[in-house]
């Protein structure tokens, strides 16, 4: 999960320009790094993260969200295929996808630091996932972690 100098360089951001779908992959992978270590522990080496512009219809249908904007992110164990038919057996990895303009709607909406945003969003989904209580994410989500970039 080691990301190097070379890709913390290839973030380029601008002041009055939002986050690419490429820097917003480079900034949840390094971010990683920075997640609490129970969280870690538990994705380690398993978990593909994706960047997509918006949720597909499907994705909306089966999650029953009305509004493409208040989905984020979602969490896909990789045990699941697509509409969520499940596999009977599976090596695969799990897939974290990030929506990348909800993400940056959101982050208009909240004034915060876009790495913290992200961050939070990262430790809720794979919190949740793992059925961690609301005031256990809440309290990693408020622990002090170590400045990326």
């Amino acid at each position: 999960m080691s990301v190097t100098a070379s890709q913390k360089r290839n973030i380029i951001m601008h002041i009055g320009q939002a986050p690419s779908l490429d820097d917003l992959s480079t900034i949840a992978h390094a971010l990683l790094e920075t997640l609490p270590e129970e969280i870690i522990e538990l994705v380690e080496k398993k978990l593909v993260i994706e960047i997509e512009d918006m949720p597909e219809d499907y994705v909306l249908d089966d999650m029953d969200v009305e509004n493409a904007y208040d989905l984020v992110a979602i969490y896909k164990p990789g045990g699941e295929m697509n509409n969520g038919v499940k596999r009977t057996q599976s090596d695969s990895d799990d897939v974290l996808i990030l929506y990348r303009r909800p993400i940056l709607d959101y982050w208009c909406e909240e004034g915060a630091d876009f790495n913290d945003l992200v961050r939070q969003i990262l430790i809720e989904e794979i919190g949740a996932h793992f059925e961690f209580s609301d005031d256990d994410i809440e309290e990693m989500v408020s622990r002090h972690h170590p400045c990326m970039l």
